[in-house]
This record gives structure tokens, C-alpha cells and sequence, in this order.
């Protein structure tokens, strides 16, 4: 048992560097910064300082939210009808999901710029149609079309990994039972798929609120998320380079994630405890 219990240790030695050198010491940066000047004093002004940023906050939250939501309702029926596939044909359709992220994501999101613009391919399109065309670049919605553009793909394969696990006699079962699509979809798919959905939903939520890229590139400098102002601070495009504040930032976006993957988890946790309904 000694030796089993040695070698666990040893095994689990790299993880455990990797994680303090990449998790615990950036982390540890961050906090130390969001509370100190630039003479190294500790300060809570940092921290009260972001409260003009507020507005920037929500914008950040409310086009992360449009985005997941809408990445849900695309994901689900996509994520569902793949799981009905032959095996092959499933191996063929994951693929052809997971195909643009093989390609760099800033490539993909100038792409979008080149397909939204003025003279882009969609107003073309319309053109040719004998349409005048009209403005999709550097607007909420061009930002809200590059999250869901690029984080599709985490919200499908989570759901699609559950919907497969999910007994094909369960659903049988139900049916048997008396229960039309909509009663098996409403108190047998849904109910056993939550775990699925909550991690997609985690896996599109975090990063879209937190992206600057999208926003950058696709709104235009009109739809300012908290990424780019974190951004500024640390690179300083704005001309002014501020770590400390910038820390602050971070450390508040950071616990805002957390506490959104907390209420995630634990409606997760209620389901699994409340079983189907």
C-alpha cells in the first residue's frame, strides 16, 4: 500500500507543478496587483475604481447571455439529430463540427469581417437580388454573431456525448408507457441531458464573456466589452498602461465566472439528485 501510495504521489508530482507554476502563481499575480499601487502599497483603491466600468460589465454579460442562449437553441436540435445518426455518419457529422476549429479563431473572425462588410459577400448577395444591402460590421450583433460563430461547436459536442449515452429502451420505455415526443422530450431527454447542457453552457458563457477579439474585430471599437478594456490596460493601446487596475478587472471578471459556474453546477447537482420527473 506504501508503494502504491508513492508512486500515486510521484505520478501526480508534474500535475502538481503545472499546476502551481500555471494556475496558482498567475492567479496569486493577479490578486497581489488588484490590491497594490504602483508602489507596491496595499490598496483597495483598485478595486473601487472599477466601478465605472459597470455599464461595460453588463454590456459584457448581456451579449455573453444572447450568445449562449442562442448557441443552445442552434446546439440542441443539431446535437439531438446527430445522436439519431448511424454510427459512421455520427463520426462524419462530429467531424464536419469540429472542422473550423481546426482553423486559428483569429482567422476565423476576420473571415466574418470580410463576409459582414460593406461590400462583403452577404451584401453582394443582396445586391445582386436588387437589394441597396445594409450595415452588419461593428454593431452588438455582428459581436453576438462571432461568439456563437465560434463557440458553437463547445456547446454541441457536450450535448451530442450525453444524447448518446442516453438507452435507446429508456425512451422505448416511456413511449410504452403512453408517453407522446413531446412528454418523452419534456420528462426523459431534456431531464437526463442536463449535465450536458450545463457544460456547454459554461464552456460558451466563459470565454464569450471574457473574449476581446470578436469584439474588437467585429464591433469595431463601438461595442466595448471588459476584455478590451483589460487589454488596454495591460498592453497599453490606449496609451495607457495600468497593471494594477487591470488586475482588478481580471480578479472581478474572475469571480463573476466563478460564481456563474457555481449556480451552473448546482442546478447540475439538483437534477441528478431529483432524478426524471
Amino acid at each position: 500500500m506504501k508503494n502504491k501510495s508513492l508512486l500515486a504521489k510521484f505520478a501526480s508530482a508534474p500535475y502538481t507543478v503545472w499546476m502551481c507554476i500555471f494556475v496558482i502563481v498567475p492567479i496569486a499575480l493577479v490578486v497581489y496587483y488588484a490590491f497594490t499601487d504602483a508602489d507596491g502599497n496595499f490598496t483597495f483603491g483598485n478595486m473601487t475604481s472599477i466601478v465605472e466600468y459597470g455599464s461595460t460589465f453588463l454590456i459584457s454579460l448581456k451579449l455573453a447571455l444572447i450568445s449562449t442562449v442562442i448557441c443552445l437553441l442552434m446546439a440542441y436540435p443539431v446535437a439531438y439529430t446527430i445522436s439519431k445518426m448511424k454510427q459512421r455518419r455520427q463520426s462524419t457529422m462530429i467531424m464536419l463540427v469540429m472542422l473550423p476549429m481546426w482553423m486559428n479563431f483569429l482567422i476565423r473572425t476576420y473571415a466574418w469581417m470580410t463576409i459582414l462588410e460593406g461590400n462583403g459577400l452577404i451584401n453582394r448577395f443582396v445586391r445582386m437580388l436588387g437589394g441597396e444591402g445594409f450595415s452588419m460590421i461593428n454593431t452588438d450583433g455582428a459581436v453576438v454573431l462571432g461568439m456563437v460563430y465560434n463557440f458553437l461547436p463547445y456547446m454541441i459536442l457536450p450535448i451530442y456525448t450525453v444524447l448518446t449515452k442516453i438507452e435507446k429502451s429508456t425512451i422505448e420505455a416511456a413511449q410504452d408507457l403512453g408517453a407522446n415526443r413531446l412528454s418523452v422530450f419534456r420528462r426523459v431527454l431534456l431531464p437526463m441531458s442536463i449535465p450536458g447542457i450545463i457544460s456547454g453552457i459554461t464552456m460558451v458563457f466563459v470565454p464569450a464573456v471574457s473574449t476581446f477579439v470578436i469584439s474588437k474585430l467585429l464591433g469595431g471599437g463601438k461595442t466595448f466589452l471588459i476584455g478590451d478594456i483589460i487589454e488596454n490596460f495591460f498592453l497599453g493601446n490606449t496609451g495607457t498602461v495600468n497593471y494594477n487596475v487591470g488586475a482588478a478587472l481580471s480578479l472581478v471578471l474572475m469571480i463573476l465566472i466563478l460564481i456563474s459556474m457555481t449556480i451552473m453546477n448546482h442546478f447540475d447537482k439538483d437534477e441528478s439528485s431529483g432524478g426524471i420527473m
